[in-house]
């Protein structure tokens, strides 16, 4: 899968922008968590920001710093940030994690199962994920530039409080 993937972001210098995603329940799943069981349907209510990664993808490194950001400012409105790990060996992901210190929810999917379900197509990919656990949208790679719509996607969710 690190090859596959590997390749796959690769060709994410040209990456996708967000991509508005037609509406459909968000697929379900319940994964080992940093300290206990992680379940997306506990988060209904919340606007989700999920974001696949792995320790060797370079985007996903600089993401985290803003993740941690994002997570502090929107929690109180109901944001949570929710990252899978996809690493095959779980003392990577640790490494990585005692290095970038986050301060949001940590899933691992070593096998990628639930990412197939979500049909990820890059590293880092992040799926927005309404109080309904609607998808609204998946935006794919990591750029700085592209911090200010995806803040406005968010924003815009946070502020639907229909559930």
């Amino acid at each position: 899968m690190r090859n596959l993937l590997s390749i796959v972001m690769l060709t994410m210098a040209v990456s996708l922008p967000t991509a508005t995603l037609a509406a459909k329940d968000a697929p379900d799943f319940e994964l080992d968590g940093l300290k206990s069981k992680v379940k997306l349907s506990e988060y209904k209510g919340k606007v989700v920001y999920l974001d696949f990664w792995a320790s060797w993808c370079e985007p996903c490194r600089k993401s985290f710093p803003w993740m941690n950001q994002l997570q502090a400012r929107y929690k109180a409105q109901g944001l949570r940030v929710l990252a899978i790990n996809l690493d095959a060996n779980r003392a990577d992901a640790d490494h990585f994690i005692s290095q970038m210190k986050p301060r949001f929810d940590i899933a691992f999917d070593p096998p990628g199962a639930v990412a197939g379900r979500y049909d990820l197509q890059g590293m880092p990919s992040a799926f927005l994920i309404d109080r309904n656990g609607q998808l609204h949208s998946v935006h794919l790679g990591f750029r700085s530039k592209d911090i200010k719509s995806l803040e406005h996607d968010i924003e815009t969710l946070l502020q639907n409080d229909k559930i």
